[in-house]
């Protein structure tokens, strides 16, 4: 039996997605008041591994000064194709070489798998509910494991059509996912309000559903409203005021447990972002203060 590293106690507080655009702006405020609340950064290992000249050394700047976790975009959980065994193995190296305690993914798959060969989508399609999915994601989540020698986290991923073999609610899916592998939970908020609005469910009986105490981290993010009945989970947009209750909530039903601000597209100037970044170590703080009386 693997003896997993656990690391659910690696981070803590306010964490921001390091972008690109992103890398100056706090590398000149850093150490200032004004960007304090950023306790961790997030990125994608795709993007970093084998970085080489100007990007390696950003990377040590970063790793010298924040902890930093690894959300995938690739491994392709759901996949038809067999597991890619020799990118777990660079993930792994990865995050040994920059001691990196959290690696997540999504629960969904990237690749078509088309005779036999692994090509990627470019996009995290939903996997159909279904006992067989199950049985099936939860293994490829334990050979992820066993590889890297840790748990990883598992994300509740936004998605726009239900496959109709779907046998359970995605609630119930994923319970028996994370059941199985054993794995962590990487909860997206705002994607459970996505789905809810895009399927018409109650978030907040979702949010009720929820393992509390597998939840590593979280995510936070604004979205697109296409219709009132389709919202598109873009990350380029304000959080809106129904996803900042479901926060408030996760934390007066889990506590309060690290959580990140996802803005991938329309990225604003970090001194913009920040009001969203203080908004939620406001939450985090209020939640705390009312523990503690």
């Amino acid at each position: 039996m693997t003896t997993f590293n656990h690391a659910k106690s690696k981070i803590n507080g306010v964490g921001l997605g390091l972008k690109r655009e992103l890398i100056p702006q706090i590398q000149a405020a850093f150490g200032e008041e004004s960007i304090a609340n950023i306790n961790f950064l997030e990125i994608a290992p795709e993007n970093w591994i084998n970085a080489g000249g100007k990007a390696a050394k950003q990377l040590d700047w970063f790793v010298e000064r924040y902890p930093i976790v690894c959300h995938g975009l690739c491994l392709s959980l759901g996949g038809l194709s067999p597991l890619n065994v020799g990118f777990v193995k660079q993930v792994k190296n990865f995050l040994h070489q920059y001691q990196i305690p959290i690696y997540t993914e999504h629960l969904s798959y990237s690749t078509d798998g088309y005779k036999g060969k692994q090509g990627y989508l470019y996009d995290l399609l939903p996997i159909p509910f279904t006992e067989e999915a199950v049985h099936y994601v939860a293994q490829r989540i334990r050979q992820t494991q066993d590889i890297l020698g840790q748990q990883i986290g598992i994300e509740n991923a936004s998605f726009y059509v239900a496959a109709p073999v779907s046998e359970m609610s995605e609630l119930t899916f994923l319970k028996a996912v994370l059941d199985e592998a054993d794995c962590l939970l990487h909860l997206d908020i705002n994607n459970i309000y996505v789905n809810s609005v895009n399927f018409n469910f109650n978030p907040h009986e979702f949010l009720r559903g929820i393992p509390g105490e597998r939840i590593i981290y979280s995510h936070v993010a604004g979205h697109y409203q296409q219709t009132p009945n389709l919202l598109i989970d873009t990350h380029g947009e304000n959080i809106i005021d129904p996803v900042w209750a479901l926060l408030e909530e996760s934390y007066q039903l889990f506590g309060t447990f690290p959580t990140l601000l996802e803005r991938d597209t329309n990225i604003p100037p970090l001194k913009i972002l920040m009001s969203e970044i203080n908004k939620i170590a406001q939450l985090q703080l209020n939640q705390s203060n009312q523990q503690i009386s």
